[in-house]
């Protein structure tokens, strides 16, 4: 089986690498470069694919324009947010960023003959993000089955969401139990040295190893 696996460089990402080589995937890494704030999540992508020494393909897609807190310096990134984090969609959201990603991984699939693609996206811990929801990923696996050339030739493209409905403490525990290298993720939506601890990542990310009852192995400030 061939797969080709979105990875951030984040810890859910990371988690659904590791799972796609665990189910016997020949696997493709692809991240992107699409203007945001900064670029150390793709140095944890790269370390990560080096790790398992799979392919990995990085694609330059300016979306700098589209207004988000991840692509606009002038934006805030919210911090210590109160309530519940899945409560409204923050302004982190990058509009439409999984329907981009998703068509190019999709392009890629069907440009080496892999017929699945792995995504990390998580409707429990999460940020309220409407392109991570169920109902999203299945009317996009509709889509790819009329839209592409393996869609009407019987060989559809399926869309992978191993850790949909896991908590964050439950994708930790995933994680570990696949020996993914967690230590080597980066979560936070700022850029510094350390993690910040204060954005809805690292709270999520925090939350999660704390309730799974592991110590987080990342530096946060």
């Amino acid at each position: 089986m061939k797969a080709v696996a979105l990875l951030s460089g984040g810890l859910d990402s990371t988690t659904t690498l590791a799972q796609a080589i665990a189910d016997g995937c020949e696997v493709t890494a692809i991240s992107f470069r699409y203007g945001q704030r900064h670029t150390k999540e793709l140095r944890s992508a790269e370390n990560v694919c080096k790790h398992y020494g799979v392919t990995h393909i990085v694609y330059d897609i300016n979306l700098s324009s589209f207004r988000s807190a991840l692509t606009r310096e002038e934006i805030d990134v919210p911090m210590d947010r109160e309530g519940e984090l899945d409560a409204d969609i923050p302004i982190t959201y990058v509009p439409a960023r999984n329907i981009i990603f998703l068509s190019i991984a999709a392009g890629l699939c069907e440009s080496i003959d892999a017929d699945r693609i792995y995504i990390g996206a998580n409707v429990v811990d999460y940020s309220g993000y409407p392109d991570c929801r169920p109902e999203f990923f299945e009317a996009y696996e509709q889509m790819l089955r009329v839209g592409t050339k393996a869609g009407v030739e019987g060989r559809p493209i399926k869309i992978m969401t191993p850790i949909l409905h896991d908590s964050k403490a439950d994708i930790v525990r995933r994680g570990k139990a696949l020996n993914a290298p967690l230590h080597l993720t980066w979560s936070c939506y700022n850029g510094g040295e350390k993690a910040c601890g204060h954005c809805d990542s690292c709270r999520l990310r925090l939350k999660g190893f704390e309730e799974a009852g592991y110590k987080d192995e990342i530096e946060y400030e």
